[in-house]
């Protein structure tokens, strides 16, 4: 059995504590698969990317950000909609960690990843496409399936939002599972896919 768990990297484009995509990342550290690891980071301290600022000298919660993100095999985004897209805060995390900065790369090139969202009455359906145009500029391996739209969300979360429904979270195990043999097989060991 490999020693060495698949280290997720989590984080929700939304700053509002009862988030429900907060919560769905909470839940999927209860699904975990064998052989992953899950950290969740706030982006709550990441300030607005301005290149004059980056030239001074990356922030201290960005490059936190990015340490964090080096030290991942993968990532988990979970994504609310505003306006038929994805929220400011997201992409702005995201322009801060698509550059080079002082590193040899960029901490976002070639990561595995899988996106997921809980909304409306879409589910977040246009967020995550347009998420997955964005991811596609630092040649990120997005999970094509499964698929995770939460749907009328509220109705999933109980009032301390824990993830109540059980169709959910059956989704975002089986999302997990494929994050991690997906991973393993584009980084060369799809023996470990079948280990666990």
């Amino acid at each position: 059995m490999n020693d060495e768990p698949l280290k997720v990297l989590g984080f929700a484009g939304s700053l509002r504590q009862k988030s429900h995509n907060r919560n769905l990342l909470r839940a999927a550290e209860t699904v975990l698969p064998q052989g992953m690891t899950l950290e969740i980071f706030d982006l709550i301290d990441i300030p607005l990317f301005n290149q004059d600022v980056e030239a001074e000298g990356i922030p201290a919660p960005v490059m936190a950000f990015r340490e964090a993100m080096k030290k991942a095999d993968s990532l988990l985004i979970a994504t609310p909609e505003y306006n038929w897209s994805i929220p400011g805060v997201l992409k702005n995390a995201l322009d801060w960690v698509s550059r080079k900065g002082p590193d040899l790369q960029a901490p976002l090139d070639g990561k595995t990843i899988a996106v997921m969202g809980a909304g409306g009455g879409y589910g977040t359906m246009r967020a995550q496409l347009h998420l997955r145009e964005i991811l596609a500029h630092n040649r990120l391996h997005v999970l094509p399936h499964p698929q995770l739209m939460v749907v009328k969300a509220w109705q999933h979360f109980d009032e301390d939002g824990t993830l109540t429904d059980e169709a959910t979270r059956e989704r975002l195990a089986e999302m997990l599972l494929e994050l991690r043999d997906f991973t393993w097989k584009l980084n060369g060991k799809p023996e470990l896919a079948h280990v666990y």
